[in-house]
């Protein structure tokens, strides 16, 4: 259910301390960590601290949270020193998208070149 935390969620268990990460970030609202995969020098994941279980549900109900996301992302190019030469964040929602935790979070990525079209 979106809001409340669920048990069985990895995301959930990394804002509740259960299961360790590499916290770069942390608000009030959000925590920014370092993707256990990194597909760029800097890949960071940033997620709300209360469930949601995509993009698309969070903007739905909680835009100002989703406001939060993008705003870490940003901070979180800023001190990674990719904020000038360019990064990308990516919110896959769905499995047809590469979705594989079932809670909204955003993909910093930078330190690299990317192309378009992505994929």
């Amino acid at each position: 259910m979106a809001g409340e935390p669920q048990a069985d969620c990895l995301f959930c268990k990394i804002v509740t301390g259960d299961i360790p990460a590499t916290i770069v970030r942390e608000t009030e609202t959000t925590v920014a960590f370092r993707d256990i995969n990194p597909q760029a020098p800097t890949h960071v994941l940033v997620i709300p601290k209360v469930h949601y279980p995509d993009a698309r549900t969070l903007a739905e109900q909680a835009p100002e949270l989703c406001a939060d996301l993008l705003r870490e992302a940003g901070a979180v190019a800023a001190e990674d020193k990719v904020d000038d030469t360019g990064y990308r964040i990516v919110f896959n929602t769905g499995s047809g998208a590469g979705q594989t935790v079932w809670h909204a979070h955003a993909h910093v990525l930078g330190g690299r070149g990317f192309n378009w079209p992505p994929g």
